[in-house]
This record gives C-alpha cells, structure tokens and sequence, in this order.
C-alpha cells in the first residue's frame, strides 16, 4: 500500500493510488443535515484531509468518489463555489502576518472570480468575494476554514497580541453570518476550541461536532478501519518485529489507539503514528517527534498545576468546551493529550487520562526539562539510566541519578517548591513506570510512597519533605510495608529518602 503520510489533499490521494480510509458517509450526512459545523481534534489528526474531501465532494468531482460510501448515497452531484482558508501555512509573530496570510489566499479568489472590494479589510473583501460569487455564479458559497486558532494559539503568552487575532478573526468569521443567505455550508477546524464564545460571537450557529458521539470517528481510525484497511500491514509489521499478529495488533492498540471524542464510544487510532508505523515498520513515538506546543507547558506552569493529578483527573464535561486561564486541563485534552476514560452521566463527570504509551512517554519526557536542569537531549538518556540502576538492584545509583534532577535548577522560577517538588518526582516515576514491571505512587499528607517492581526486585520507598530520611525508614518499617511481598520471592529493597527545602535537593537517604 502507498501510505499518504502528509498527504492532505483529496485529490492527489485518489489520483495518484494512495491508502484511503473512507469517511464519506460522515461527510454525506453532513452535507444533508444543516449548514455550519466546527470539529475540535488534535494536531495530525486528519482534519486537514476531510476539508478537502469536502471540497471535491461541493466541487462536483464525482470521479474521485469511485468506489466510496458516498457514491452509492449521492445521486444529484451539485457544484458550488468553494473557498477554502487554511491558517496552518505560516508562523503568526504580528497582527501583519495574519493580515499577509489570509489576504493572499483571498486574493487567489478575488482573481478567480474578477472582484475587487472597496473595504480592503480582510473581512470587508471576504464580505465581498462570498457577495461578488453568488451574484456572479447563482449559486451560493461554500466556505471551509483549516486551523482556525493558529493564530492564537502561538500568542498564549501574548496577551496584547492575541486580543488583536481574537478581534480580527472575529470580524473575519462573523461575514458568514452576515452572508447566511449566500452560504449553503461552512465547515471550520481546530486544535481547540480555545476563545470558541469571543472568536465565533457574531456566529453562533455553528454545530459543534467536536463531542458528538455520531461522528466521533470522523477523523483518525477505528479498530475496525484498522484491521479491514491495513490487514496485510499489520502482518507485515509483525514479521519484521519478531511477533504473532495478534502481538502487533496488541502493540498497536497499547501504542497507538485511545482517544476518546466523547463518552461510550469505541477509541480511535492516530493516524499519523499509524501510517509512519506501517511505512516504516517500526513502532515509534512518531506524533511526539512532529513537534509539541509549548504553550501547553507555559499554561501549567503558570497555573502551578500539580502534575500528578492530570492522569485520572475528574472535571464536568461543560468544561472541557473552553478554555479556563486557571486550569489548563481543557487545552490539554483538546489538544490530544489527554481523553475520555470514564464518564458518570448522573454527574457529567469525565475522568481524564493520556490516551496511549505514545502520548504518555512522548508528553512526560517532553515536560522533563522545563521542570529540571535535564537538557532535552538529554531526557531519554536520563530515564534510562535510572531504570537500569533499578534493574540491577542499585539503589543508589538510581538515588544518586535523582538528586542531578534538583541541581541547578533555577528555583527563582519556582512559587511553590513543595509543589516542584511533588512534580518532579511524579514526571521521573511516571517516566519509569512506561519501562519497569510496575511503578505505583499515591500522594497524601504531604507525603509520597513509592513501590517500584522489576524482575528481580521490588523497592519499597518513602519520601520525607523536611523530615529525614531516618523517620522515612522508620516509617517503613513500623508499618510492615515489605510484609505482603516477603513470599514473592523478589529481594526487597527498602529506601528512606529526605528531600530539603532549604538546600532544595534530596540531602539524604538510607537503604536497606
């Protein structure tokens, strides 16, 4: 199979014999069923590729459906007039580069269409070209929009500057009310649906589709759509990597499947990760390595969220359709970091968890260095390093690796140093716990007791904050922590660990 990894573009897909998963019966009941839509997913995600596809399916290029749901579905074929804006081709530094972007792409039509607007304001010559079109055409508009919060999104530390985006866009995106009578469908996509209210305030028709479950598989790829689309390419993945078929299936599952778009609806692959697996056949952290945001991390730092509570944390549904400065929970799991792992409906409550290996590792090893004096180039070597000490039963050597995660680390930086504290040793745990048998933690009082379990041995750890390392043992030991795990036949290592606020590093530990 020809895999279209970056391949966005319906067309070329279809014409030139690349692998298609078929999602045009989502699109055809679209299509049918009302005028304005917007769909939050992540980033590679395949929003891209469905706005194209919509795009051949209004331009009447029925040849490119040959074989497709939607050709057993659609028997009038109509062309519209599409205009098709994607806000994900540039870097946004000034209110002048949205301006230089969209303005090029509307000139593209304005030429097209033999129009000139008067107001050469981009929402005035939008207002124009969608007016200018449907007289000209008798038809009305189609006007699909990729990545509407791009330009936001790389101004979350710029307040100024993304209020100046917020207005602008606003103004942009409200010419489609304005326009109703000559629109028959609009379709926008996102990362988030962060400044939803403020941004589409003049447009408030839009369906959100971001969290209904009967399109929850408009994007990405199911377990069924993996298994009757990519057959012979899990079974060539398995052949290479040594394993069973149903072992790939199970790796790719652990590694790959997950997200959750809403409650009580099967998990959905990643696309991207999928195609670079089966083109590469070789199993890798290959959304990780397309770049993470920031700005995810300016938000928990700035919030001095506690990172412990992000896997299993537990918030209304409501919240998690915008953006609330002092949480960043809701931009964490729109941007797909996060998903649905329970749900109770008495309550509208969501649990929350990361969706797979890949999102856990590649999120964890990536968040490392903003909360240690570990380089980036240095994350993966460091893990390693303190998973083999344990393997090989040294205790401290791994305590030995723990301590270089508080040195010289600019603690000016830090509000809250109990809090870091807490971070850091959940990041290396959690960190661990991907390669180790089993890596539990719980927090309580202050506290954190730590079980670590590999082959030949099993840790039994307790962390002190200003306390000492002696009282951590002793703890250890009045309460019979290593009593369940005597007849495991394992050696048991006990570690009393006392970390200081005043020298602010791990300043003593006793082994046993």
């Amino acid at each position: 199979m020809k895999y279209p990894i970056g391949v966005q573009n319906f067309e070329k897909i279809r014409t030139e014999g690349y692998g298609y998963v078929d999602k045009t019966a989502h699109i055809y009941n679209l299509v049918k069923s009302g005028t304005y839509f917007f769909l939050s997913r992540p980033r590679r995600f395949g929003k891209s590729l469905l706005l194209s596809t919509i795009e051949s399916y209004f331009k009447g290029q029925k040849h490119l459906f040959e074989g497709l749901a939607i050709e057993q579905l659609e028997t009038e074929w109509k062309e519209y007039p599409v205009l098709h804006f994607d806000l994900n081709a540039k870097k946004f530094d000034t209110l002048e580069d949205l301006y230089d972007l969209v303005g090029r792409q509307l000139e593209r039509y304005e030429l097209q269409y033999d129009t000139v607007a008067v107001d050469r304001s981009i929402d005035g010559r939008f207002y124009n070209l969608i007016m200018a079109i449907s007289e000209k055409t008798g038809k009305k508009v189609v006007v699909l929009v990729d990545e509407y919060d791009k330009p936001l999104l790389q101004a979350i530390g710029n307040p100024d500057l993304q209020n100046a985006y917020r207005d602008t866009l606003k103004a942009f995106y409200g010419v489609m009310k304005s326009c109703d009578g000559q629109i028959h469908f609009g379709f926008l996509t996102g990362v988030t649906k962060f400044g939803k209210v403020s941004v589409f305030s003049d447009l408030n028709n839009l369906n959100d589709l971001s969290m209904d479950a009967q399109y929850y598989d408009i994007c990405g790829i199911s377990e069924e759509e993996l298994l009757s689309n990519f057959d012979e390419s899990i079974r060539e993945l398995a052949v290479k990597n040594g394993q069973t078929y149903e072992e790939a299936c199970a790796r790719l599952r652990t590694d790959y499947d997950g997200y959750h778009f809403s409650e009580d609806v099967p998990g959905m692959y990643n696309p991207f990760s999928i195609l670079n697996t089966f083109y590469k056949n070789k199993y890798g952290n290959y959304w990780f390595e397309t770049g993470t945001p920031t700005y995810l991390v300016e938000l928990l730092k700035k919030s001095d969220f506690p990172l412990d509570k992000i896997d299993g944390y537990k918030t209304g549904k409501d919240i998690l359709n915008g953006i609330d400065p002092d949480s960043p929970v809701a931009m964490i799991y729109q941007s797909g970091y996060l998903t649905f792992k329970d749900y109770d409906n008495e309550f509208d409550l969501v649990t929350l968890g990361f969706p797979n290996r890949e999102v856990e590792k590649g999120f964890l090893l990536f968040l490392l260095p903003y909360y240690t004096n570990i380089r980036k180039d240095q994350s993966n070597y460091f893990v390693s390093k303190a998973v083999q000490a344990l393997k090989s039963g040294d205790a401290d050597g791994f305590m030995n690796n723990m301590t270089c995660l508080f040195a010289d680390y600019p603690y000016d930086l830090v509000r809250n140093v109990e809090n870091h504290y807490q971070n850091v040793i959940y990041l290396t745990l959690k960190l661990m716990s991907v390669y180790i048998v089993d890596a539990e933690y719980r927090t309580s009082n202050g506290r954190i007791d730590l079980l670590i379990r590999t082959d030949k041995f099993i840790y039994i750890m307790e962390f002190k904050l200003d306390g000492s390392a002696e009282e951590a043992m002793a703890q250890i030991e009045s309460k019979d922590y290593a009593l369940p795990f005597v007849a495991d036949g394992r050696e048991i290592i006990k570690v009393g660990v006392n970390f200081s606020k005043s020298t602010r590093s791990l300043d003593h530990w006793i082994i046993k």
